[in-house]
């Protein structure tokens, strides 16, 4: 018999978030967690997104043992401003078993139902900047800190109860070595020159922070054309300073100013930390943290995490500058690897950006969706 028990208190919470430890114990290619940021994730007094979102995480229990959680939330910036009447399901994590699957998804149905909501699509978190996507290919592969790892039969059950592909995303990596420089350098002057443009690097935090809001009007500004775009709020630009920008190593942040110091164009790079999260196993102590100042520092893997720029300046060839400064940053640190963050399918220009570096897709994902 499988019984479903709404999270209602922290040690529940600390279940929720730590059952997926169990599940993929010792497991090559997962990548768990910090357990403390999961956490603060799903602390409505410590995360923004709970201000436009509301959300329920459940747990399923089976011969009084956890084999399933999930969690049912709302965006009501999504619902009430793009009219999208959609219930969405996130950090949905099972044992092989479609029964389990399905009692779990029927409270994400009562939620959607409850507020009149038409249909239901994950995973997906609260908004463009969490986790996305079922892994439907790649399995053997590595994860990292930004993207959710399942086993194959996730994309089963969804299937099974009648689950349709909604949205599809592609995953690419590329050599360093793929990087030549006549891809950029000849064009590089010229636009700079055309446009009056010039390169903003950095090496310390403190310099970057008067410029993350403008960055996140611009990240807003870059993707709102994207069918799936829930624009970053004011209140959540502050959460994101203070939680990752001190984190992030301020050399991988690079921006693209006019000559009146506009920013039109960003890019943020973040160190591979994955192998460093799996010897951490969810903690930051006693040597967890440890783990992670030294893959920031020492990693030769990389994550084109976030990149943009603004609607008037785009195809007209503003990337190369980002792409020169990288190719100066990452030849200095000896980087050896570039992987590129999930990028929906259907969003060709933001793939025609790498074509140059011949990238490889070595995972896909996508999220599902079924009419309540």
């Amino acid at each position: 018999m499988i019984t479903i028990k709404e999270v209602t208190t922290k040690f529940l919470l600390k279940e929720y978030v730590k059952f997926p430890f169990d599940l993929y114990k010792s497991h090559p290619y997962w990548v768990p967690p910090l357990i403390s940021d999961e956490l603060e994730t799903f602390d409505k007094t410590q995360n923004p997104a709970f201000k436009s979102a509301e959300a329920y995480f459940y747990l399923a229990y089976k011969d009084l043992k956890i084999v399933g959680r999930i969690s049912a939330i709302i965006n009501w910036n999504e619902v009430n401003n793009q009219q999208k009447k959609k219930v969405r399901f996130g950090w949905w994590d099972v044992i092989d078993d479609v029964e389990v699957t399905k009692a779990l998804l029927e409270k994400v149905y009562e939620l959607g139902k409850k507020h009149q909501l038409e249909y239901v699509e994950g995973p997906m978190g609260f908004s463009n900047l969490d986790k996305v996507g079922v892994l439907t290919e790649g399995f053997d592969e590595l994860g990292s800190m930004i993207t959710w790892y399942n086993f194959p039969y996730y994309k089963k059950h969804l299937e099974e109860l009648g689950y349709v592909k909604e949205k599809e995303y592609l995953e690419n990596k590329f050599p360093f070595a793929n990087v030549k420089t006549d891809s950029f350098e000849k064009v590089v002057p010229l636009i700079k020159k055309r446009y009056q443009l010039h390169e903003l690097n950095f090496t310390d935090t403190k310099s970057i922070l008067p410029y993350v809001d403008k960055m996140f009007d611009l990240f807003n500004a870059s993707y709102a054309n994207l069918s799936s775009f829930v624009a970053i709020t004011d209140v959540q630009k502050e959460y994101f300073k203070k939680k990752y920008i001190s984190f992030i190593n301020p050399e991988y942040i690079k921006f693209v100013l006019d000559k009146d110091n506009n920013m039109v164009a960003f890019s943020i790079v973040m160190p591979s930390l994955s192998r460093a999260l799996q010897k951490a196993k969810g903690k930051l102590f006693p040597f967890g943290f440890y783990h992670l100042l030294k893959a920031k520092k020492e990693s030769k893997e990389v994550l084109f995490y976030l990149i943009g720029v603004a609607p008037e300046y785009q195809s007209k060839g503003v990337t190369a500058i980002i792409f020169e400064e990288y190719f100066k940053t990452f030849t200095e640190k000896g980087i050896k690897d570039c992987i590129r963050t999930p990028e929906l399918e259907d969003n060709i220009a933001i793939h025609q950006l790498w074509k140059h570096f011949d990238p490889e897709i070595f995972r896909r994902r996508r999220t599902y969706r079924k009419e309540i």
